[in-house]
């Protein structure tokens, strides 16, 4: 391998995410939780999407939403349209959300079933307009392309689907631009139903770098009801190289999923402050400020009024530094105690302390002397105490 794709992530909580949720949930609440995630980062938020109401009522306040929220200076809101009416409904709040990419998709659904549910067409249907699609694209003027298949790996109706069929359908829109002199350089694959796992997810990008080398974006969608899609993200990861560029979509506290899937919030997505966490763990700057991006991630579980997915905003990133616990810290059991890596000690106060005497450690010390001659000066671990 010749080094890491260049990596962005894509935060879909506010859409993915809140259209699973309570369609009770104030706007301003929303707009609380926008602009926490605001603050992080990130430079790629999904605020809500411009959809029917009568089929996604979590959605019916978009434009208060958009409306009310602070934009952070390099920071691209976008949002979801689905037809024509809620492209022009989107198009009236650029800025602050970003103009339209000059690209044009196409997309088909491997299960025939899902689209039916999600969309209302078959995937015959969705082959048919391939052609029509690609026409009007060029009609504006479109010169990038992304080619997109959903439900890539497998459905909760009809079973897993194979690489052949896979590559078939990829192989069937990338024909119909090449023929009308685009090629595409994007790929998305899509997965509501969860059926990835990381060895489906490595044989597929591939594949596809083996099939058509003029493919150097690589955007994943992966939903993740069976536990297996932040490892699928990491072996994405290393399936690819630095000549890449690989998108993967995720969500504050993994919240997300699909009502037309027979899942429900049990689909969830990668939390995204885990998959960050994971990332820098590997050495890849992200730019994102993780402990903000904790504090968002249980500022959405009060939002949305119950515990969300994420392993690290519960644990904690990895203690170095002046963040290392104290050696002396007494039982800590509960979720609650843990979270004295970002309140402080008084979480744990009271718990049982048996050790009768101070424990110290040889490691520990040369660290902190390695520290001293490094011209930091060692300390106890601070922590904000917010109680």
């Amino acid at each position: 391998m010749s080094g890491f794709p260049t990596v962005e992530i894509i935060e879909e909580g506010m859409r993915e995410g809140m259209q699973i949720e309570s369609a009770e949930i104030p706007v301003a609440a929303k707009i609380r939780l926008l602009d926490a995630l605001s603050r992080t980062g990130l430079r790629t938020i999904q605020v809500g999407s411009f959809v029917s109401p009568r089929w996604v009522p979590q959605m019916e306040h978009i434009e208060q939403v958009v409306q009310g929220f602070t934009p952070m200076p390099g920071v691209r809101y976008t949002a979801l349209a689905l037809n024509q009416k809620g492209a022009e409904r989107r198009a009236e709040h650029v800025p602050p959300l970003a103009p339209q990419e000059a690209t044009s998709r196409t997309t088909v659904h491997l299960c025939d079933v899902f689209v039916q549910r999600n969309t209302a067409r078959t995937q015959a249907e969705e082959i048919a307009a391939v052609p029509r699609t690609v026409e009007a694209a060029l009609a504006r003027g479109v010169t990038e392309a992304v080619v997109a298949i959903n439900a890539a790996w497998g459905s909760n109706w009809l079973g897993r689907f194979s690489l052949e069929r896979r590559n078939e359908l990829i192989g069937l829109q990338m024909q119909a631009w090449q023929d009308c002199g685009v090629t595409p350089r994007t790929v998305w694959l899509g997965d509501p139903m969860s059926w990835n796992t990381p060895g489906a997810v490595e044989e597929q990008l591939r594949c596809i770098r083996g099939e058509w080398p003029e493919v150097k974006t690589f955007h994943l969608h992966l939903h993740d009801g069976r536990g297996s899609a932040l490892t699928s993200a990491y072996v994405a990861l290393r399936a690819l190289d630095r000549e890449h560029t690989l998108v993967l979509d995720s969500s504050i506290g993994g919240m997300g999923g699909c009502p037309y899937c027979g899942n429900g919030r049990a689909t969830k997505m990668i939390p995204t402050e885990d998959l960050v966490d994971m990332l820098e763990s590997e050495g890849i700057d992200t730019g994102i400020d993780l402990a903000r991006l904790i504090e968002a991630a249980h500022l959405a579980e009060e939002v949305v009024g119950h515990p969300l997915y994420g392993k690290v905003s519960k644990a904690g990133p990895r203690p170095t530094g002046d963040a290392l616990y104290a050696m002396d810290m007494p039982l800590v059991e509960t979720e609650e105690q843990a979270q004295h890596f970002r309140i402080g000690p008084s979480v744990y106060a009271g718990c049982p302390s048996p050790w009768r005497s101070p424990i110290t450690s040889p490691a520990r010390d040369e660290a902190e002397r390695a520290l001293l001659h490094s011209g930091t000066a060692p300390r106890e671990p601070q922590h904000q105490d917010k109680s």
